[in-house]
């Protein structure tokens, strides 16, 4: 049996409580959120016996296994540190910290304490990006050369998720005095993650812009300062030296949570695709290069974060993608986030 305890009761934990409750031989023993009513609420709804004000309460009480790391970024780094040093395998939430020096430090520690380490990439679920990653890594596309990818997200302008206007579990990703790194870190870390995992390299150079856009009056809700960046652009260098185009947003209208990466090499190409909850890859690859016809590829179902981090903890499986991923990448959004600064408003025309 493997006894999980959920910190944090916010919008995405009860996506992890629910996921993790369907796992034969897990249990879900104790819940932590200072918030009393939240917390009490969601033990009520998933079925655990025991709530904790803090996770020093849940520490010295010691009856788990592993943690889900489910609170907001800038608590991340906080919260998981206490984990590892108790020996307790921990599946932490997106981005790992909010600065490269915390992500590495996390890394350094869970490799110190030997537990399983995971965060949570959740588009590795994806089937068609598993498929494609084997494609590359089995050379069927050759050299890569060039790639394009984008993260399409509406939930600015969209109710699908509620009403981020007035809903605290949205509007702190809007406020960088809450722990919002933007879009930047809340889904950005997804489609890097997701191109340079296809592609089988990771970057070695970036240039960012970031947007903010006006969204209430004042630039503020309440106690939240809205100056979290709403939009992404970036140029990518991979070790070996293509080049690529990444986009993300959260004002693109008519998109839920839509993925696309383009991957080109010098033999062949693919397209990746996880639109409407949908996963898709089409190739052209030889003979069908100087035709420029594109066919579907079939993409075998593939298990979820959640069980391949249960899986692991059970030896049964690889830790993929592990803290020291998640450190990587930060490493990589520090940088766009230095590139963005140094760019400015750029060069008028």
């Amino acid at each position: 049996m493997v006894r999980l305890l959920v910190i944090g009761t916010g919008g995405m934990a009860a996506n992890h409580a629910r996921a993790f409750a369907a796992i034969p031989g897990v249990e879900l023993v104790g819940g932590v959120d200072p918030r009393p009513g939240p917390l009490a609420a969601f033990n009520a709804e998933h079925g655990i016996a025991r709530g904790f004000a803090s996770l020093d309460e849940a520490l010295a009480w010691g009856g788990f296994d592993a943690a889900t790391n489910v609170t907001p970024d800038a608590a991340h780094y906080p919260t998981t540190m206490p984990l590892l040093a108790a020996g307790k395998h921990v599946l932490c939430e997106k981005p790992l910290a909010t600065n490269a020096a915390d992500a590495g430090a996390m890394a350094e520690a869970a490799a110190r304490a030997g537990v399983v380490n995971m965060v949570n990439l959740s588009y590795r679920d994806v089937p068609a990006l598993q498929k494609a990653a084997a494609m590359v890594h089995a050379g069927d596309i050759g050299t890569v050369r060039h790639f394009e990818a984008s993260y399409l997200q509406s939930w600015l302008t969209q109710p699908s998720w509620g009403d981020w206007r007035t809903d605290p579990k949205w509007l702190w990703r809007v406020s960088t005095a809450h722990g919002s790194k933007g879009v930047l870190g809340d889904v950005g870390i997804h489609i890097l993650d997701f191109a340079t995992y296809v592609a089988g390299q990771d970057a070695a150079q970036v240039s960012c812009l970031l947007k903010t856009f006006d969204k209430a009056p004042g630039g503020r809700i309440g106690d939240y300062v809205l100056d979290a960046n709403d939009s992404a652009t970036m140029q990518i260098v991979l070790e070996n030296g293509a080049l690529g185009t990444v986009a993300a947003t959260r004002f693109a209208t008519g998109h839920l949570n839509d993925l696309r990466l383009r991957l080109y090499g010098d033999r062949g190409g693919l397209e990746v695709g996880f639109e409407n909850r949908v996963s898709r890859l089409r190739a052209c690859l030889s003979p069908d290069l100087e035709t420029a016809a594109w066919h579907e590829v079939e993409c075998p179902p593939v298990p979820t974060i959640y069980q391949r981090f249960v899986a692991a903890i059970r030896g049964e499986g690889a830790t993929d993608p592990d803290f020291a991923r998640g450190a990587a990448l930060q490493r990589l959004l520090d940088r766009a986030e230095e590139s963005s600064v140094e760019a400015g408003l750029g060069l008028a025309v």
